[in-house]
């Protein structure tokens, strides 16, 4: 009975971590031009993975004011890309229609740039 009891736990562990998909940092700079739009008073994303949300948006920092807004930020992920939507105003880009979808370089890190409520 010992053989058994010990193929099936060697069975198991090999099953159990066979099945933990492996993560990776990666760092995305993301850069957003909002100079379409007048009077901005609060530029922000949000996003699917951590740290982004879709219920809490990040701040933005301003790189040119009324103009150009960045964020950089490290996802610790196993897939291959994320998604975002940015606020500008509190008004969401895209209202009702896809995600922007960020696909990640094979590097650490990634840069996209984006205009406000443009593909």
């Amino acid at each position: 009975m010992k053989i058994p009891a010990t193929i099936t736990a060697a069975l198991l562990t090999l099953f159990l971590t066979s099945c933990v998909q492996k993560t990776f940092k990666k760092t995305v700079v993301f850069q957003l031009d909002a100079s379409d739009i007048k009077g901005i008073k609060n530029v922000s994303i949000n996003g699917k993975d951590q740290p982004l949300s879709w219920k809490n948006s990040t701040d933005m920092k301003v790189i040119k004011k009324d103009s150009l807004y960045e964020l950089t930020t490290t996802f610790e992920t196993g897939y291959t890309f994320t998604e975002v939507k940015f606020m500008v105003n509190d008004s969401l880009e895209f209202n009702n229609q896809d995600n922007r979808r960020v696909n990640f370089a094979a590097t650490d890190t990634t840069f996209y740039e984006a205009t406000f409520n443009k593909r």
